[in-house]
């Protein structure tokens, strides 16, 4: 009943599936990435919808919608997903996204890099409903993470990914078990 989207390594994917949860498929905008082989090794059906291959996201968004649809995705759940997902996409499904930072602060891409070069004292990661802004959707939940002296941009994504790998199959357990609310 879970579809979760990947771009890259999968280490969310892979703490949802540690987790037991019904993952039932994997999509990914990227062929060859880690998260595909870790779907495969999981015995989940996976799928790669490159934008390329479309006129345009929507139809992109469109045929990976239909595709989700048809192994019986309920709940999507981006876990790494670097894409923006489509009106008519958000519109068939209730999505989730892990993000690393406190939203609203730090918001899209290399949020790590953004709380850094801020001189921020505290990062954390944000667990979301997905809406049609950039990391804009109503927080599920989130914790705080320290940014401590010395941190590069590997050594505190060590640290965050470690709160994700916990707190995002914790609020999807929560959503699946009508503890959230399935649109916001």
């Amino acid at each position: 009943m879970i579809g979760v989207l990947v771009s890259g390594t999968g280490t969310n994917l892979q703490a949802l599936l540690d987790a037991r949860l019904p993952v039932t498929a994997v999509a990914s905008n990227t062929a060859g990435v880690q998260a595909l082989q870790r779907a495969e090794r999981a015995s989940v059906p996976a799928a790669v919808f490159p934008e390329k291959d479309y006129a345009d996201r929507a139809e992109r968004d469109e045929a990976m919608a239909d595709w989700l649809d048809a192994h019986g995705v309920e709940l999507v759940v981006c876990a790494g997903y670097m894409q923006l997902l489509s009106r008519g996409f958000l519109g068939r499904f209730p999505c989730l996204n892990v993000h690393p930072s406190l939203l609203p602060a730090f918001p899209g891409l290399d949020a790590v890099g953004q709380a850094l070069e801020a001189g921020a004292k505290e990062t954390g990661v944000t667990v979301h409903f997905l809406d049609e802004g950039v990391d804009t959707g109503p927080v599920i939940a989130q914790e705080p993470v320290a940014i401590e002296a010395g941190d590069t941009v590997e050594s505190l994504h060590e640290r965050l990914h470690a709160v994700e790998h916990r707190l995002l199959p914790e609020a999807v357990s929560l959503y699946l078990a009508g503890a959230i609310s399935s649109r916001p």
